[in-house]
């Protein structure tokens, strides 16, 4: 086929003619910056994006792999004078690299990442389960390099998974609201610190916390990947679920990015981005407000690692960095352009060169400081940085940081 896309979810032409062509967005590019590669810019993908709708070129092998380098960090985002909205775009193309140029490894990865896959609980369960004894096994040789450096990232995991959903807890003291929190595919049963921690300040804070039973994965991973139809699916599901409350929190920064534009993806959320909160934001507020307490400065230092769709994508700089210092430590920061870590998702398993070199970089960002704990607020980022830095570091999220401080953790 040559050029033209097929599909509704395709960048549309006010996405693709709103780059004036600065260049702004190379020096905050990550693989631009590894490369010097115009191709490997924001500014090049949305030159190739323009080329295909055009029909002037071919939605081809090189095409594909352009779009497949892009980290979708969004970093380029927040330095556009044009306010490019390139993550959408950038969605739109991998979707269109889907319909185009099907393949059985994409299809498979569609699965995987879709509600058979990440959105199933019992399968999420069985993986949990695996991982957890391969650990045990201390990911022996015959493993794949690259699972044995994800085991090396993720947190000790139980052989039974835990669970949140279906949780109803009432506030610690007067009620001021209801908050539903987001499970997630992979919060609930490998990172159930994180929502112990949330669901604790929250309450703390004087709010009911309600984890729905029936949601579902936010569906990012698909969305970044070009699986549109399970990322629908999953968005769909989750707008049902979510159509009562007001209030939604997550304490995933890739999976509040997301949900934020669940209007593209599902019918009848029009207002979600004034109804999503990162648990950041929260926590900062309960503190700003005296609803949660600041406890005496110690001066012992954090290192602030800024997950790409919270501080890119949501915006979120100042919260986490409030709630660190509220816990009485030291915010150290470590990159002035908040360069991506390199995980990306599945990234890591798709361009795992690019990904292990901006993994070193940002740990070794983070080594050349005083601070042996680290805070990020976002799943992958953890796994990506505990597998870089090694023994003797601590990557925790900034909310089980302060609910340890405060000690209702």
């Amino acid at each position: 086929m040559t050029g033209g896309w097929v599909t509704s979810d395709a960048p549309t032409k006010a996405e693709l003619t709103a780059c004036v062509q600065c260049g702004l967005c190379l020096p905050v590019c990550p693989t631009f910056r590894l490369t010097g590669d115009e191709a490997a810019s924001p500014r090049g993908r949305l030159t190739a994006m323009s080329a295909i709708a055009a029909g002037v070129a071919p939605l081809d092998e090189v095409f594909e792999d352009m779009m497949s380098f892009c980290l979708q960090c969004r970093a380029c985002e927040a330095a556009c004078p044009s306010l490019v909205p390139f993550g959408r775009a950038m969605e739109g193309a991998r979707v269109e690299v889907a319909a185009q140029r099907p393949s059985p490894g994409r299809r498979g990865r569609a699965w995987l990442l879709g509600p058979g896959g990440l959105g199933n609980r019992r399968r999420m369960d069985l993986a949990t389960l695996l991982a957890g004894l391969a650990q045990r096994l201390r990911a022996p040789r015959w493993m794949p390099g690259r699972l044995a450096a994800g085991l090396r990232g993720l947190r000790p995991l139980p052989l039974r998974a835990p669970s949140t959903r279906g949780l109803i807890e009432p506030p610690n003291g007067p009620e001021i609201g209801t908050a539903a929190l987001l499970a997630g595919c992979v919060m609930d049963p490998w990172f159930a610190g994180v929502h112990q921690a949330s669901i604790t300040l929250l309450r703390q804070a004087g709010f009911r916390v309600e984890v729905p039973v029936d949601q579902t994965c936010c569906g990012a991973l698909a969305a970044h990947d070009g699986a549109a139809d399970a990322a629908r699916t999953m968005a769909e599901t989750n707008a049902e679920v979510f159509a009562g409350y007001s209030l939604i929190v997550t304490d995933s920064a890739g999976c509040g990015a997301h949900l934020k534009e669940y209007a593209h993806w599902a019918s009848g959320t029009g207002d979600w981005q004034g109804r999503v909160r990162d648990i950041t934001e929260m926590v900062a507020e309960a503190i700003a407000d005296g609803r949660l307490p600041t406890l005496p400065a110690t001066g012992q230092p954090v290192a602030m690692q800024d997950p790409c769709h919270l501080r890119h994508a949501q915006r979120i700089v100042e919260q986490p960095r409030a709630v660190v210092r509220a816990a009485g430590y030291q915010p150290v920061e470590i990159d002035p352009l908040a360069m991506c870590c390199g995980a990306a998702g599945v990234y890591s398993l798709l361009r795992p060169d690019t990904s292990a070199k901006l993994g070193k970089q940002k740990a070794d960002q983070i080594s050349v400081t005083d601070a042996r704990v680290v805070a990020s607020a976002n799943p992958g980022c953890e796994m990506q940085l505990r597998s870089h830095l090694g023994a003797g570091y601590r990557v925790a999220h900034p909310v089980e940081l302060y609910a340890e401080a405060i000690g209702v953790y």
